[in-house]
């Protein structure tokens, strides 16, 4: 009787300081590419933590009689210029290519998957400016992170920007951003008692969650694994000249972001007016094609708006004559590209947003027109051809006020109409 009482008290010491919850944690930290959700091994030393969690996970915790997995979190913030909308999205589906990844090496319940958004991370931004001794005016920087309120954080993310002159936020936004649009993975696993023999007896724990696969160094190259294919943001427009609108030659333009603060976009107008009674004619068409760089602050919060500088290359032909000497760019009765004349020119601009989906682009450009054209004079009814030039011109080529409509999903402007981004 001693001896089986003993027996018990041991057992039951050995069993109840395991009966709290007791948990061991696995964590890391996973990188993406900027807007982007899929994996990217090389990136960041992502291969190296990947290979090490799976590896725990298929032989340290190998051992079903010690360890059960409770709970599986996945954190993302946003870096603070931007979007918390966007930015939710990318935590959103980020999980759940970190969660299908993970799912390679044991069976998941979806009762054990937590994700959480944190948001725009200021704090996150706070630690690591502390610990970066090379951050441009810091102590100023960190008194800016602790003193201001930050709630709003469109006037925040203005307010940074502006601090002597843009010089810190440069710096963070090249070299501290980047780490703020990581997710964290963090394994939570509970500690289960060992198994005793009493009495022949055994104490066996409960049966795990978790069922393990054997490691594989590639778990993309398994069958089954399934990358989601979320719908990433998209950034267009579509716009008219109002100079040319009210000189009655219709014309419209698109313009698309092609990542990296570089937008490709091309331009068309047409017009055939002309009455032979009054002997006048106004006719013009032909395009252009420009590629543009956004800079500036109101750039880096969303592409398509704020500064933008470029070049553009136009062909055109023209016919102009109100009732006396006519001008015809071009040859007659030819296609646009018979003697056409031509523009090759630099641009400046800025894109003002004026409602949730509106904005107004003013630019100008300089540059060379060149190409032939035509003098003639009206006589009899008759268009007389009179002398045959070529056009030489250095100068300002364009003068634009153009009405844009933004296009595409997150392709809208903060505090306009009403709604934010």
């Amino acid at each position: 009787m001693t001896k089986k009482l003993f027996l018990f008290i041991f057992a039951a010491l050995a069993i109840l300081p395991m009966t709290a919850q007791e948990y061991e944690t696995d964590s890391v930290k996973i990188f993406f590419r900027q807007s982007k959700v899929d994996l990217v091994p090389s990136l960041h030393g992502n291969q190296t933590v990947l290979d090490s969690i799976t590896k725990r996970l298929s032989v340290n915790y190998g051992d079903s009689m010690r360890y059960r997995l409770r709970r599986v979190d996945i954190s993302g913030g946003a870096s603070p210029e931007g979007s918390i909308e966007f930015n939710k999205w990318l935590s959103e589906h980020r999980a759940a290519t970190l969660f299908n990844y993970l799912s390679e090496y044991g069976t998941f319940p979806d009762s054990l998957k937590n994700h959480v958004f944190i948001g725009r991370d200021w704090h996150g931004l706070t630690r690591m400016v502390e610990n970066d001794l090379n951050v441009p005016y810091r102590d100023d920087v960190l008194r800016f992170l602790k003193d201001s309120d930050l709630t709003n954080a469109g006037d925040s993310v203005r307010a940074l920007k502006r601090l002597h002159d843009y010089k810190p936020y440069y710096y963070m936004y090249n070299k501290l951003f980047p780490e703020l649009r990581a997710s964290k993975v963090v394994l939570y696993y509970e500690l289960i008692p060992n198994v005793y023999y009493f009495d022949n007896a055994w104490l066996v724990p409960a049966t795990p969650q978790l069922s393990l696969k054997p490691f594989a160094v590639n778990p993309q190259a398994t069958p089954g694994y399934v990358v989601p294919s979320p719908k990433a943001p998209f950034y267009m427009d579509i716009r008219t000249n109002m100079l040319y609108d009210l000189m009655t030659i219709p014309n419209i333009g698109v313009d698309f972001y092609l990542g990296k603060n570089i937008s490709i976009g091309a331009n068309w107008r047409y017009s055939w007016w002309n009455s032979n009674k009054a002997n006048w004619y106004w006719r013009t068409y032909g395009g252009d094609i420009n590629l543009r760089y956004w800079l500036g602050k109101a750039a880096h919060e969303k592409p398509l708006q704020g500064h933008h500088v470029g070049v553009y290359g136009q062909v055109f032909t023209y016919d102009f004559e109100v009732g006396g000497k006519g001008i015809m760019g071009g040859k007659p009765r030819g296609d646009i590209f018979d003697k056409c004349n031509f523009i090759v020119a630099a641009e400046y601009g800025y894109s003002l947003p004026i409602t949730r989906r509106l904005n107004i682009d003013f630019s100008a450009a300089f540059g060379y027109m060149g190409g032939e054209y035509r003098e003639y004079e009206p006589i009899d009814n008759c268009y007389v051809w009179q002398t045959t030039k070529e056009r030489h011109y250095f100068g300002p080529t364009k003068v634009e006020v153009a009405l844009v409509w933004l296009i595409g999903r997150g392709n809208v402007n903060k505090n306009k109409g009403g709604r934010c981004k």
